[in-house]
């Protein structure tokens, strides 16, 4: 057996508690979703010094890898059905790292029910490189696109905004985090799975939060050729995050703009923002109503409590 099937093994082999994974024995994985079911398929990656800090613990990191791919799964609507691993490795690296990784890894891929069916290891002169590729399922034809929304929608966000942004500006040792919490946002997502069925139930259209609100807003009023005008006051925060915006109101930018929340936007029409926020009560996540759907094919605005629009030096992450 090769050092890289030993690996498999002893790491990952535990993980594939899936029929189709057939242990990770094979070269490729086999599956079937439900009858009358879409699959929905998404792939995301991190790279050490591009999404997680090297030093991070790899418990954590795993953890996120897969998170950040279930995160897309619930703003879809759908169900987890399992995932794909590839992980590039570089030269030396520690084997307990490698441990405690496919621990946390196992953790939550059994926690959201949504075991390993395979993937690929490699050895890399370049930093550790990690990609999902997470299915789900739900009832055929009923995927929450970004296209859907309708002028007059009111626009919702899940959670809290912002607290990844600041994280990561704490991490970098520009803020001080009394609290841990927008560190711990940052290195670790919450994927809001449990508001699934209420997105597919009420939503006309729907993404998860990764590259910072403004500019996800922006790119679902693209796809669904409107705009938006969006209340800053009414955009939830934490209280870590209140309180750092307290002390300097110029991080009102990175909070709207900045990425990694991994929190649900989506569009819903007036007469369905009851069920909504009730579904989405039932479900024990909260939900907060930010502003509207306008016509228009211009970036949605972003307005103060005396109804000026914010400009922003940079709309949105991007690696480009």
């Amino acid at each position: 057996m090769s050092a890289e099937d030993e690996l498999i093994a002893r790491y990952f082999k535990p993980l594939a508690k899936h029929p189709g994974a057939f242990g990770l024995a094979d070269d490729a994985a086999a599956i079937a979703p439900p009858q009358g079911h879409d699959l929905v398929l998404k792939t995301d990656g991190l790279i050490a010094g591009v999404h997680f800090f090297p030093d991070d613990p790899a418990e954590g990191v795993a953890r996120k890898a897969l998170r950040v791919n279930l995160s897309d799964l619930a703003a879809k609507g759908a169900r987890p059905l399992g995932f794909l691993l590839s992980i590039a490795l570089p030269k030396g690296f520690r084997e307990d790292w490698l441990a405690d990784f496919a621990h946390g890894l196992g953790r939550d891929a059994e926690g959201y029910q949504c075991p390993l069916l395979g993937g690929d290891t490699d050895s890399t002169p370049g930093p550790t490189t990690i990609y999902v590729s997470a299915f789900g399922t739900l009832p055929a034809g009923t995927m929450v696109k970004r296209s859907g929304a309708k002028i007059g929608d009111h626009v919702f966000v899940s959670g809290t905004i912002g607290d990844a942004a600041l994280g990561l500006r704490i991490r970098k040792g520009e803020l001080d985090d009394p609290s841990g919490h927008l560190v711990s946002r940052y290195r670790l997502p919450q994927p809001r799975m449990a508001l699934a069925e209420a997105v597919r139930a009420h939503a006309s259209a729907a993404m998860d939060i990764s590259d910072g609100l403004a500019g996800d807003l922006a790119k679902l009023c693209r796809a669904s050729d409107t705009s938006a005008d969006i209340e800053v006051a009414r955009v939830p925060l934490s209280d870590a995050a209140a309180d750092a915006l307290s002390g300097d109101c110029d991080l009102i930018e990175p909070i709207l703009t900045g990425g990694e929340d991994y929190e649900i936007l989506c569009t819903v029409a007036s007469d369905r923002v009851a069920a909504f926020e009730a579904d989405s009560a039932r479900a024990s996540v909260s939900v907060s109503d930010i502003g509207r759907i306008v016509a228009g094919n211009t970036p949605p605005r972003f307005l103060s409590t005396e109804g000026k629009a914010l400009s922003f030096l940079h709309p949105s992450y991007s690696h480009f």
